[in-house]
């Protein structure tokens, strides 16, 4: 009896030949479509309709009724684990995510991981939920936030042009910072557990501030925590596939694919095609790259985009993506060519 995947995610992590890429979309729930923004106003707040298991299934399959994708993504967010932790978080319309930020490791007190599986729980509920509801053919991919990341947000209070509080800390005392990062690493490893345990595939981490770190604190504080979070699932699922997503990383990829053990790399819209081609995929799975603004012009122009790295990709194991996540002012049906013109393209 065969043990190699059937379904057409699962097969290109593992670096099989096929006809054509498997494609999902990063934020293919969400505001783009009306049905996610009714169900997002019927949920109450965001946090209500992220720890609402019916809720955050439906809008995890409200894009497959509309498209073919290979794959779904919970509906989740992260800085869930923060709120887990004790952190308080609200979303304010307009401004995004607000946190009380922690500036400092002797305010750490006021984290603790005793009751993070017990807030998560519903997360978990949402993706055993999925695990049953999902067409077979499709593949849940589950997710955290990457400890640089997530940190950015808890110290800095809410999003950040200059990341100063942060490199702050960890330029100063580097001891303290290193505190919050352990109980980040450990507290994403268990989330990610729990998360394939109720039925995830296959996990993505989400490392979108990756990119603002020089050289010396990027291998500190971004490959070596998610080497832990990778080598800490793989200790219990070592044949569980993971993808990384260190967004603005440039030149440093290759090291980072080198250094964490990813099995997949998601490359951002910056990233040369075939500098990926020569230097990325011998290595490893690449997905991605088409520029989210591109979705939203539509037409020709995306179409020929489409094929050029569909043509420049797909001679290595490739699963296409965008290069960040979808903008709520993409048109549906754009979406809708962009599917038609993948499922209709061929090696």
């Amino acid at each position: 009896m065969s043990t190699l995947p059937k379904k057409r995610l699962l097969k290109a992590l593992n670096k099989e030949q096929l006809d054509r890429p498997p494609f999902w979309l990063m934020r293919q729930a969400g505001r783009y479509l009306p049905e996610y923004r009714a169900t997002r106003a019927n949920a109450g707040s965001f946090l209500d309709l992220c720890y609402n298991p019916a809720l955050a299934e439906e809008v995890t399959l409200q894009p497959l009724r509309r498209y073919d994708f290979d794959a779904a993504i919970l509906f989740a967010d992260i800085l869930l684990i923060p709120d887990a932790l004790g952190q308080p978080l609200a979303y304010k319309e307009g401004e995004g995510p607000v946190l009380d930020p922690i500036r400092s490791a002797k305010e750490l007190t006021s984290l603790s991981m005793d009751k993070l599986h017990d807030r998560l729980n519903p997360v978990y509920e949402t993706v055993n939920r999925l695990s049953s509801s999902l067409p077979s053919h499709v593949t849940l991919i589950g997710f955290a936030g990457a400890p640089w990341t997530v940190a950015s947000y808890m110290i800095e209070g809410k999003g950040s042009k200059d990341y100063a509080e942060i490199k702050k800390w960890a330029y100063s005392d580097p001891e303290g910072f290193q505190k919050l990062m352990d109980i980040l690493v450990q507290s994403t490893i268990e989330y990610l557990l729990k998360q394939v345990e109720a039925g995830a595939e296959t996990v993505q981490i989400f490392d979108t501030w990756a990119g603002v770190l020089p050289d010396d604190m990027f291998r500190k504080w971004v490959i070596a925590p998610t080497r832990q979070i990778v080598d800490g699932l793989r200790a219990v699922h070592p044949d569980l596939p993971i993808i990384g997503f260190p967004k603005g990383i440039a030149g440093n990829l290759l090291e980072f694919v080198k250094g964490t053990g990813v099995t997949a790399v998601s490359l951002d819209t910056s990233t040369p095609l075939e500098w990926a081609v020569e230097n990325i995929q011998p290595h490893v799975v690449v997905q991605g790259n088409l520029d989210p603004i591109m979705v939203v012009a539509g037409g020709q122009a995306m179409v020929d985009r489409v094929h050029e790295i569909l043509e420049t990709l797909s001679n290595g194991p490739h699963i296409f993506n965008l290069g960040h996540g979808i903008i709520p002012q993409t048109p549906p049906e754009n979406v809708a060519l962009l599917a038609e013109t993948i499922h209709a393209w061929k090696k």
